[in-house]
């Protein structure tokens, strides 16, 4: 019977806790920026820092904020610049070469295995944890998560790590369209061929 009791005490608590938080969570909730999170959800997500804030997040913040410029994004490149410009409704700009440049071609970092000494130097720096490896061990990219962000190359003390072009698969492989009819297949030629 003691049971009974401390079960149906412990059970009356609980329910009393979870209806007092439920109420807590209604009444004082906190009302996100919603431009924050259309801006975030425009920016690449690489989380590569190039703009000079910590992350995309922190990023949309300060644009939201009108503390940064919209063209401060360099794996976004032009075509994040227009998107934002268009959400915020001012001119674009083209991309600050200061944060970098914008590569047409996605790339990957690569380690040298036979040349890493293991010092974890590029690890610290990856901000997307794309690099495995350990203390005086040799370490691998994982290239599926890299960003292409180039942050890892710098600590580097014996420039083993280089950036490759992303491998081309059918999920990201783009395909010319064919030409218009009356248009040439050759680029250069700007003339219609000639029937015979």
């Amino acid at each position: 019977m003691i049971i009974l009791i401390a079960v149906l005490v412990l059970g009356f608590i609980a329910g009393s806790f979870g209806l007092l938080l439920g109420f807590a969570a209604i009444r004082y909730r906190v009302e996100g920026n919603p431009l924050v999170d259309q801006i975030d959800a425009l920016l690449p997500q690489t989380q590569c820092g190039q703009c000079g804030y910590a992350g995309c997040r922190p990023y949309a913040e300060a644009i939201a904020n009108g503390e940064a410029p919209i063209n401060q994004c360099p794996p976004g490149g032009e075509q994040v610049i227009v998107a934002l410009a268009d959400l915020l409704g001012v001119e674009p700009e083209p991309l600050n070469e200061e944060h970098g440049e914008h590569k047409a071609v996605p790339m990957v970092a690569v380690i040298d295995e036979n040349t890493c000494i293991g010092c974890t130097l590029c690890i610290q720096a990856c901000p997307v944890d794309a690099i495995l490896g350990a203390a005086k061990h040799m370490h691998t990219v994982i290239a599926d998560e890299c960003t292409g962000c180039e942050l890892c190359i710098p600590p580097c003390p014996v420039d083993c790590i280089t950036m490759e072009p992303l491998k081309q698969t059918l999920d990201d492989w783009k395909w010319e369209p064919p030409p218009l009819p009356g248009e040439s297949f050759d680029d250069d030629d700007d003339e219609a061929p000639a029937h015979a």
